[in-house]
């Protein structure tokens, strides 16, 4: 996202319980293992864990960060909660995440998060309850970005865990892009609990928009919005490299250069570069209009992928998604975030922003639909969102299916 600006089962406790994921040895505990597709593990037994491995009928297996493409139980979404945050723009926020929030709902069902007195609301916007897949759980959040601070799950046969990435508002405490984020950073552990899911504490700050991954072990991530003091003080490059592989069970790490102090997230992955398959990487192109510091940005990235290798060992096929005119768009300011790449991809359909330029946006969704044959392209209108400055990806985050034992 590029910006200025007690659960119904019975929340636990987490905070100085919670102990980071270290030991990749470790067994995951009974909780985690008995997750099903559905979400049933009572949250009662759901805690901390330090497991990097689950054992599955009697052989250990890596958890690992799934791509985004494999199926799905449900998303996440979040509420906008804040006036203070959206100002007069918060009825028409909340009217493009209902819009999204339906849309997707015809796909897979949809989980919101909203304030318990925001609840009301959120139900009445999104049609929960009504003719939709949609249900509202009370937990309260400062804002929509829940790709950020929610949790980013990592899988192995049979096993389903929550990496909480200690959520700390981008490290903009103290700065022009300081926004309220203390309910936000509790969002994580209260979901995890709510769906019984077992929770993992995270070697590292950072948030899932930051992370990018082809489900094999490759990681695609920005050197600005990780390592940096701003999230993990003191960490080098290959300390914040190792905690990323431990943490979400990955073999390699690319790293792009991305820009930090430019936007609140210090140049994110997920609107510069996602895979589509193993081994094919959309690009942001930058449109017409753009600021030349994030054509630089776009121009170190085409260079690192062009000869990088993944996990496996193969090259990487680079398909470049241009962005729309700036001057032909319907949004406008500086933290309008008019990138097709914030795309999410759900069970039968990727979803993606349109911005009024037909031609661009014409040409996102041709491309998208050429990476994903399988799947609907549905394009929407996400201006207030993007006003933010951010999309769609930003706004959802995925609980993946617990893998089958083989």
């Amino acid at each position: 996202m590029r910006s200025p600006t007690p659960s119904r089962r019975g929340l636990l406790r987490f905070g100085a319980a919670a102990v980071p994921l270290v030991a990749l040895g470790a067994v995951l505990p009974a909780t985690a293992r008995a997750a099903t597709a559905a979400g049933t593990t009572d949250a009662s037994t759901a805690g901390a864990t330090t497991a990097g491995t689950a054992t599955t009928a009697g052989a250990t297996a890596r958890l690992r960060m799934p791509a985004e493409s494999d199926r799905h139980v449900r998303t996440f979404m979040a509420w906008p909660a804040l006036s203070s945050i959206w100002q007069t723009q918060l009825s028409a926020v909340r009217d493009d995440i209902a819009r999204v929030a339906y849309e997707i709902s015809r796909y897979e069902p949809v989980v919101m998060v909203a304030r318990p007195g925001q609840a009301a609301d959120a139900r009445y916007y999104c049609g929960a309850g009504a003719y939709y897949s949609i249900t509202v759980v009370e937990i309260a959040n400062d804002d929509l970005w829940i790709r950020d601070f929610g949790p980013t799950f990592v899988v192995a046969p049979g096993a389903v865990a929550g990496v909480d990435t200690n959520f700390n508002g981008w490290g903009k405490s103290g700065t022009p892009y300081y926004q309220r984020y203390t309910e936000d950073a509790a969002v994580a552990a209260a979901l995890l609990a709510e769906y019984g899911v077992e929770r993992v504490r995270a070697p590292f700050v950072g948030e899932g928009g930051a992370l990018e991954t082809d489900g094999q072990g490759t990681l695609l991530a920005t050197v600005s919005s990780l390592v940096n003091p701003n999230r993990n003080p003191g960490m080098s490059q290959d300390q914040v490299e190792r905690a990323l592989k431990t943490g979400l069970g990955m073999d390699k790490v690319i790293w792009l250069a991305g820009l930090a102090g430019q936007d609140i997230t210090d140049d994110h992955i997920d609107c510069l570069a996602r895979f589509t398959a193993p081994g094919r990487v959309i690009l942001d192109k930058p449109g017409p209009g753009t600021d030349r510091i994030w054509v630089q940005v776009y121009e170190q990235a085409k260079q690192v992928l062009r000869t990088a290798t993944d996990a496996q060992g193969r090259p990487l096929t680079v398909i470049e998604l241009p962005g729309p005119d700036r001057a032909r768009i319907r949004g406008r300011g500086k933290d309008f975030l008019s990138s097709y790449t914030n795309f999410y991809v759900a069970n039968g359909a990727v979803f993606v922003p349109q911005f009024g330029d037909a031609y661009a946006d014409g040409l996102a969704c041709t491309i998208l639909q050429a990476e994903f044959p399988g799947r609907d392209v549905v394009q929407l209108d996400i201006d207030t969102i993007a006003s933010g400055g951010g999309g769609i990806h930003c706004a959802t985050q995925s609980q993946p299916a617990v893998p089958p034992v083989r």
